[in-house]
């Protein structure tokens, strides 16, 4: 029996959006394991150490993601060059984005070499502080490295080369691994400098980012053609004005996402050393699982940024749905796994009862998010494809700060029900995201005819 069209066209997008997809799934599950080893390794340090290594994390990454949300913009502006084929125009933007890259990577290693004073201010245990501002200063000379790096990255993204992408991830975290065994502890006759080592590797991996993606741009003879290094262009706010106008609402989306995920875990915190660890591992897994939609959300505005270069809003509309389709499919499947094996995941995380008990009942609610998050990420990235972020970036507002935050107090805090009530105000905020998101993205796409 022949296959439909439709199911023919559906197939074949859905295997375009896998290839474009596929290596940035891998790479950011790639980053997430250098988190996972910093972990692992600086808690056979000791106690203070991880907390100091945890907390500063938690800095640089709020910090890291904004910057990166500005540096998005570069993904769909270069698609759509792609799309309609005029590549000479690239080559100026990227070089504006680097320079942009620089401004950030500059801000963010004065900012991460200054913030002892915040972590006294927030009550931090004082034996926890110096060691945290060890470890951010050692760790702040990546940030020009690592945003130049996101900068090369996200123009190979936009012209649909991902698979470097992935394979410089995989060098870095290699890299990573082995700066982190000899600098934290000390091996082939170098210091241990706990904290402050592991911080070290972290900018290490950062360097060797920003030169695989050197070495692939200029060795590479596909991307030669571009002709991004020929020339020398000085900053120019003008050229610089549209990857502001799109990134900032980008960068600002993250933070307040990332924000208010850090808020409920304070929130959880007050409620004791079970409900912090219990929450950290329901959120552990779900940012695992969220990684997938998040590639494939990468995927969606490539291809949208290609389709509507091309002048075929039709085919943009359809790569969108496809995509929005896809993430919320692959989570339903994640809301079914996580839910009915949420004992089994909690065990392997922890073997004290009261956390594995705990843990086990926030998978459950984990489970009922996954779906939520799934259309909201996939449904951002269609946006993105359709250069739309200043609407997205209030829609995060309301969902966020006016849904999540006053219903995580309110449930959590005010009304007693405990670590549940922060995970159904989480379940809530998502949920009226992913709704008016993909409401957006529908009467947008469709308007394009």
């Amino acid at each position: 029996m022949r296959a439909s069209p439709e199911f023919t066209r559906t197939r074949a997008e859905i295997a375009a959006l896998l290839h474009i997809g596929g290596p940035l799934m891998a790479a950011q599950l790639a980053q997430m394991a250098m988190g996972f080893f910093d972990t692992v390794m600086m808690g056979r340090v000791g106690p203070v150490e991880l907390a100091a290594v945890a907390i500063g994390t938690g800095l640089w990454h709020t910090l890291f993601l904004f910057a990166l949300g500005t540096l998005m913009a570069i993904s769909p502006l270069v698609a759509h060059l792609h799309g309609a084929g005029q590549s000479a125009a690239m080559a100026p933007l990227v070089r504006q984005a680097l320079w942009l890259a620089a401004l950030l990577g500059a801000g963010c290693f004065v900012v991460l070499r200054h913030l002892e004073p915040l972590l006294d201010a927030l009550g931090i245990e004082p034996a926890i502080v110096p060691i945290a501002g060890d470890y951010l200063r050692a760790l702040s000379w990546g940030m020009w490295p690592i945003f130049a790096a996101m900068a090369l990255r996200l123009f190979s993204e936009g012209i649909g080369r991902t698979r470097p992408v992935l394979a410089i991830a995989l060098l870095a975290l290699l890299v990573n691994i082995v700066a982190n065994y000899a600098l934290i502890f000390g091996h082939w006759g170098l210091p241990a400098l706990g904290a402050t080592g592991c911080g070290a590797a972290t900018a290490i991996g950062m360097w060797v980012l920003l030169a695989g993606m050197l070495a692939i741009l200029l060795g590479d003879r596909r991307y030669r053609v571009y002709g991004l290094f020929q020339r020398w262009d000085w900053l120019c706010w003008r050229e610089l004005r549209p990857l502001l106008t799109l990134g900032l609402p980008i960068g600002i989306g993250l933070f307040l996402e990332t924000a208010v995920f850090a808020t409920v875990a304070l929130l959880l915190g007050t409620l004791g050393a079970v409900a912090a660890a219990a929450h950290q591992v329901a959120l552990n897994v779900a940012a695992m699982t969220f990684m997938i939609p998040l590639g494939l959300s990468m995927a969606t505005t490539i291809r949208i940024g290609h389709a509507l270069g091309a002048g075929d809003p039709r085919a943009a509309r359809f790569s969108g749905l496809t995509g929005i389709g896809l993430s919320g499919s692959f989570m339903a499947i994640m809301a079914v796994l996580i839910f009915t094996g949420h004992q089994t995941i909690a065990r392997l995380y922890t073997d004290d009862p009261a956390v594995v008990t705990v843990a086990a009942g926030l998978l459950q609610l984990a489970a009922l998010f996954q779906i939520s998050d799934g259309l909201q990420v996939g449904a951002l990235g269609a946006l993105r494809g359709l250069k739309d972020t200043r609407v997205p970036m209030l829609i995060v507002v309301v969902a966020y700060w006016l849904i999540t935050f006053p219903l995580a107090w309110l449930l959590g805090i005010h009304w007693g029900l405990g670590p549940r009530g922060p995970w159904i105000g989480l379940i809530a905020g998502l949920s009226v995201a992913a709704v008016l998101l993909n409401l957006r993205f529908w009467r947008l796409s469709a308007r394009l005819g």
